[in-house]
């Protein structure tokens, strides 16, 4: 792939990442508007056509990596392996 090729895949993934950016954004406002509206009828699930649209409380229990950090530092550290990855970046 030549120079002209590469920046022209570059300018390409910008395009295209400034085009998910907006999908997303416009994701968030409808489901914001179907929250809105399940909130105004006070349901956490509604029957829409052929859908079931459920907005509802979980509660899930997660690990406090920080708490257990500062409380257990050692045991902490003997517990911690290195990993290895690659990151992508464009800048």
């Amino acid at each position: 792939m030549g120079a002209n090729e590469l920046a022209a895949k570059v300018h390409r993934l910008r395009e295209l990442e400034a085009e998910q950016n907006e999908l997303a954004a416009e994701i968030e406002a409808v489901k914001d508007a179907i929250k809105a509206e399940m909130a105004a009828q006070g349901a956490e699930e509604l029957a829409v056509d052929v859908f079931k649209v459920r907005w509802q409380w979980i509660t899930s229990n997660r690990f406090d990596q920080s708490a257990f950090k500062a409380a257990q530092g050692a045991l902490y550290k003997a517990f911690c392996k290195p990993t290895v990855t690659r990151r992508f970046t464009v800048a």
